[in-house]
């Protein structure tokens, strides 16, 4: 998490995780759940809309736009790096 995101979570800005063994294969969609239950701190409305990230917040899976990737239907990889980056500034 950067760009101010990672202070929705702790102020930690990297987490290392092991997702859950499920029937399906994890993809972004299910990813952002996860996190929104078992991360996310604070003021979720500023992390997600509905069940994507809010606009304003980067996504990039190993260095790459998402938009590239499937956005919300790309299927997760082992070791792959998902970076959240708020592009949104305070006025």
């Amino acid at each position: 998490f950067r760009g101010g995101a990672e202070l929705l979570f702790d102020g930690v800005k990297k987490h290392q995780v092991t997702l859950p063994c499920q029937p399906e294969p994890w993809d972004i969609r299910n990813l952002l759940k996860w996190i929104k239950q078992n991360l996310l701190k604070e003021r979720p409305e500023l992390f997600m809309q509905g069940d994507s990230v809010r606009p304003g917040i980067l996504v990039l899976i190993n260095d790459a736009d998402w938009e590239l990737m499937g956005e919300l239907d790309y299927k997760l990889q082992d070791q792959d790096n998902v970076l959240f980056i708020s592009t949104l500034h305070g006025g």
